[in-house]
């Protein structure tokens, strides 16, 4: 564990740094990220030993709760910061609550105005679902050398402008395999095979929670049938209170308080009076 200093001067404790992360590059141990969005989900994710937890900057604080030692990247949602005045100011609201990094797939000019804040910074290579239009929908990137080499020249832009990593997604395993040699961004996989510094997927995913989930994910547990048989148990309970309350069942005696007898009464007789 050790000792950090918060963007917002906050003595804290993380399990992993950035130091930690090149270095585990440099020695090519892999490092794993799952999405959380409670305190509850980070709670899970932390008690398993996951590497490092990422979530929307507005659900920050909360998954902080959670796990208040892991990596967390929050990431800056488009919609919701538009000019750079506003990501700018997301940023670093962001970390001054405590968040290890933020990640945004906007342009090279915004990853280098937060770099230049001294926020660690991540950007967004290969499949941007924001720009699948651009591609021709949602598709693997990098299954020819142009487009391979047009993964890197985005990684080196990245570098350049002062990011520490980036998410690649989807982009074909073994040209992620050739050029990850050639980038010392740490790189976090989701659909882009094991070559990835960072083994990332999402937590609904593991859990296998997700109705035709993408090719790249896996699950290792049933969730979806918990699901279907709580939304069971949801409609039998609802049902059953309106068949209550049609029925004058409920609320019954046990549920409610009465007035004292005498303040009824003078209740009662100020209500006569009143007309």
């Amino acid at each position: 564990m050790k000792r950090i200093y918060t963007y917002g001067h906050a003595l804290e404790e993380r399990a992993l740094t950035i130091a930690d992360m090149r270095a585990n590059k440099a020695a090519g141990r892999k490092m794993t990220q799952v999405t959380a969005q409670t305190a509850a989900e980070a709670g899970i994710i932390a008690d398993q030993g996951i590497d490092m937890i990422i979530t929307g900057s507005d659900w920050y604080p909360e998954v902080r709760k959670g796990a208040p030692t892991t990596f967390i990247t929050a990431a800056l949602f488009a919609g919701r910061y538009v000019t750079n005045e506003e990501i700018l100011a997301g940023a670093i609201e962001a970390a001054m609550q405590g968040a290890d990094c933020v990640l945004t797939p906007r342009s090279l000019d915004v990853v280098e105005m937060i770099a230049n804040q001294g926020i660690a910074v991540q950007g967004h290579v290969g499949m941007v679902p924001s720009k699948s239009i651009q591609l021709g929908g949602m598709r693997t990137v990098g299954k020819t050398a142009d487009e391979a080499l047009a993964v890197l020249d985005d990684m080196r832009r990245l570098e350049d402008a002062g990011a520490f990593g980036c998410e690649v997604e989807c982009v074909a395993e073994d040209a992620l395999a050739a050029i990850s040699q050639h980038t010392s961004l740490i790189t976090s996989s989701i659909g882009a095979g094991p070559a990835g510094d960072v083994i990332f997927l999402f937590l609904e995913d593991i859990c296998g929670e997700t109705e035709n989930p993408p090719r790249h994910a896996q699950s290792w547990g049933d969730g979806a049938a918990i699901l279907r048989q709580l939304d069971q148990e949801r409609r039998r309970a609802v049902q059953g209170f309106k068949q209550a309350v049609d029925s004058g069942a409920y609320p019954a005696s046990g549920h409610t308080v009465s007035m004292r007898s005498d303040e009824k009464d003078k209740l009662l007789e100020a209500l006569d009076k009143r007309g």
